[in-house]
């Protein structure tokens, strides 16, 4: 009996952050049913990262009425993306998590519904990752650590052990969060910044050690 076909993975998005979406899922091997851009619906037809940019949001029946189910958001904007991931939940599409091959993900962490894990990153023991949630290239989440939902950490970041990141937070390139701290939801830790004290919701910091700017 032979098995039953793949008909892929959606991704909503067709830019820079969507590669990094479609190469974690297709060395899961995971097929991509295409890509929708939202922004640009004209671009119907386009060749994109090894597959084909199918339209704008209105294609989306068309591919529930082919049978497509499994999609995830392939953009950086975390209020966005937790909007367009609860849209896709609403039309019927099942959220998928992204995890490269080459990511180090510990047995016991748990990782959320269209969360993407990209090359090179670790999750340690004990770690909750929310839903939608980005955990870029060669980020380090430590031991213990709770990741809300619809969260970004950079490429490189580090969270030692045991930090809290609330729901959207943004914590940059290269940025360093001290063990046992929590960063506050929508708030941002800038590039490179070091964390020392706990970051409170809607905050922008910078800077070593990390200062608020807003």
């Amino acid at each position: 009996m032979s098995e039953p076909i793949d008909p892929g993975v959606l991704v909503l998005g067709a830019s820079g952050h969507a590669r990094v979406v479609a190469d974690a899922l297709r060395r899961s091997h995971r097929r991509i049913a295409g890509f929708v851009d939202a922004i640009r619906p004209q671009r119907r037809g386009e060749p994109f990262c090894g597959a084909t940019v199918i339209g704008g949001l209105e294609t989306l029946e068309e591919c529930l009425k082919a049978g497509i189910r499994d999609a995830i958001v392939g953009f950086g904007d975390n209020r966005r993306r937790a909007e367009e991931a609860q849209m896709l939940q609403d039309r019927g599409f099942r959220l998928v998590t992204a995890i490269h091959p080459r990511a180090d993900v510990a047995d016991d962490a748990r990782i959320g519904a269209g969360s993407v894990v990209a090359s090179g990153a670790v999750v340690g023991p004990a770690v909750t990752i929310g839903n939608n949630t980005i955990i870029n290239t060669l980020a380090n989440v430590n031991h213990d650590c709770v990741v809300g939902d619809g969260v970004h950490i950079g490429p490189s970041a580090v969270l030692c052990g045991t930090v809290t990141v609330g729901d959207q937070a943004w914590v940059g390139a290269g940025a360093i969060v001290k063990e046992r701290l929590h960063v506050g939801q929508r708030s941002t830790l800038g590039a490179g910044a070091v964390a020392i004290r706990d970051i409170p919701a809607d905050a922008v910091m910078v800077g070593v050690p990390a200062r608020p700017i807003r």
